[in-house]
């Protein structure tokens, strides 16, 4: 203790970190006491030389991380060869721990079932965990999810991405199926995950329902909706938002782009559409536009026409403010989020039910929320002002 007490006397002197002292004393003493509990049962001392003589002797040691009100403690549990040993001093996980808890509820985040936790449990600590009984500790995510689908949306929307991504799930086969997404930036740059929905594929009346629920939880008004083409996504939208632009993804325009075209061609065409990107005005737009209209219309009439047909779709993006517009004119920063999720899914083939791919849904969502709560996108907050003057 004459150590300790030094060493609490320098952190108080330095204002160092009181709480962090007293983790580490913490952590030595419990690592201490259990390897001298051991001895207890063993009868000699570690590297002791008569050791080797007894029936019984160590066999290494596993690591637990113990929660404290000082931190999160290491402790390096011994183990003796015949399997006696059996510390006193932390409780056995034979009883329900909020640590245990709490990684029952990280696994059922990822989307492993309930059954498969009862197991893993099982055979990690030996406590057995029924499928029930980790279905009442997870439910607790499942409250926590369906908090966020009821939550309150905020009045006003800059703009609003709109995306579908496709996970495999299970009903009586197993499917890829749509996630539907909707992602908001605020007059403030704040971004987050306004909502998601599962269905078993994309379509023009899933999204016109998922607009007009969030709408009905407080949405009142967006300036631009950057979607891809889907038939009938664009009025579908624009009748819940009547005032808003719509922005076609660029990059999905490219994409279609490059799939109508011969391999020959692809490089140079996709390089003048392109330059869309970088247009300081209208003005230059239209002209970059006349210009590939000439170049390759003759080539591929139809794949002109019908970038003539979406002409004003393509430009909708030029009328709020050139600090914003590397963000507005695809949907990359939605697909970004999209593919961070799918990542996380290549462990598992597939999911079970909806409910299970529901809550892993949630999960990344929400934490993609809460990381993004005080960021300010690049770009917005240097024309926070002109962006709230957008709105009535």
């Amino acid at each position: 203790m004459e150590q300790f007490t030094k060493n609490l006397t320098k952190t108080l002197l330095s204002n160092g970190d009181v709480k962090e002292l007293f983790r580490q004393q913490l952590e030595t003493a419990i690592n201490q006491i259990l390897q001298a509990e051991l001895t207890s049962l063993l009868g000699y001392d570690p590297y002791e030389r008569n050791g080797f003589k007894a029936n019984n002797y160590r066999n290494g040691q596993y690591f637990r991380l113990i929660d404290s009100e000082y931190g999160k403690l290491k402790i390096a549990v011994p183990r003796d060869r015949q399997g006696k040993f059996h510390n006193h001093l932390l409780p056995a996980y034979s009883r329900r721990q909020d640590t245990l808890e709490t990684t029952i509820i990280q696994l059922y985040s990822k989307g492993v079932t309930t059954r498969e936790i009862a197991d893993l449990i099982e055979k990690m600590y030996g406590s057995y965990y029924s499928a029930t009984t980790v279905s009442n500790i997870t439910a607790q995510v499942t409250k926590q999810i369906e908090a966020f689908h009821q939550r309150t949306i905020k009045a006003n929307y800059v703009c609003l991405f709109l995306d579908a991504t496709y996970l495999p799930l299970r009903r009586d086969t197993v499917q890829r199926e749509a996630v539907y997404i909707a992602l908001g930036i605020a007059p403030t740059g704040i971004k987050e995950v306004l909502d998601y929905r599962i269905a078993p594929s994309e379509n023009a009346e899933v999204w016109s329902e998922m607009a007009a629920d969030l709408k009905q939880r407080g949405l009142k008004q967006v300036q631009l909706i950057i979607a891809d083409g889907m038939v009938g996504l664009q009025p579908a939208l624009l009748h819940a938002f009547p005032k808003a632009k719509f922005q076609r993804c660029l990059v999905h325009v490219m994409r279609n782009i490059s799939t109508h075209v011969r391999l020959k061609d692809r490089e140079v065409i996709l390089n003048d559409f392109k330059q869309l990107h970088s247009v300081t005005n209208k003005t230059e737009a239209h002209k970059i536009l006349a210009d590939f209209y000439s170049t390759w219309e003759k080539q591929y009439t139809n794949l002109i026409s019908h970038i003539r047909s979406i002409e004003k779709e393509l430009l909708a993006f030029l009328a709020f403010p050139a600090a914003i517009r590397p963000t507005i004119y695809s949907t990359n920063i939605i697909e970004s989020l999209n593919k961070k999720i799918k990542r996380k899914t290549k462990a598992k083939e597939q999911f079970p039910n909806e409910k299970s791919l529901d809550n892993f849904i949630g999960v990344q969502v929400i934490s993609y929320n809460e990381k993004n709560f005080n960021r300010i996108h690049r770009g917005f907050g240097q024309v926070k002002d002109t962006l709230e003057s957008l709105f009535d």
